[in-house]
């Protein structure tokens, strides 16, 4: 497969745009849905660079807390727009996020999505 090249994070901000309130998924999910399993890393660098855009109306829907690792702890990656914020938006969409950061995926894990969307995310839609 090949790299994941500049239309990757939009890519990303589509797919984390279906995440519904209340669900999380993890950055490697992403990165599998969009074909590309071993870039869960590029997954959070696109997130990340959200924090470059606070005013730029085109990326402020993207619900970027609802991404955490693949073990449900709030990861290192989103340190940057906060922990504790991260941890308090999930809990104010019904999330429980325990005092170690850390979400039960048996509860709260989003299945993804089915393979008409993940065609439509990866033609732009």
């Amino acid at each position: 497969m090949e790299k994941p090249g500049a239309n990757f994070y939009e890519q990303v901000y589509a797919v984390v745009r279906r995440v519904p309130r209340g669900k999380v998924t993890s950055y490697g999910r992403i990165a599998n849905i969009l074909g590309h399993p071993n870039a869960a890393r590029a997954v959070g660098y696109a997130l990340n660079a959200l924090k470059d855009k606070p005013d730029d109306p085109t990326f402020a829907p993207v619900p970027w807390q609802r991404v955490v690792n693949s073990q449900g702890r709030i990861s290192i990656v989103n340190r940057e727009h906060g922990a504790n914020v991260q941890a308090q938006i999930l809990r104010s969409e019904g999330v429980v996020v325990s005092e170690e950061l850390k979400i039960n995926l048996k509860v709260y894990l989003w299945e993804g999505l089915n393979l008409e969307e993940i065609e439509e995310v990866l033609r732009g839609g």
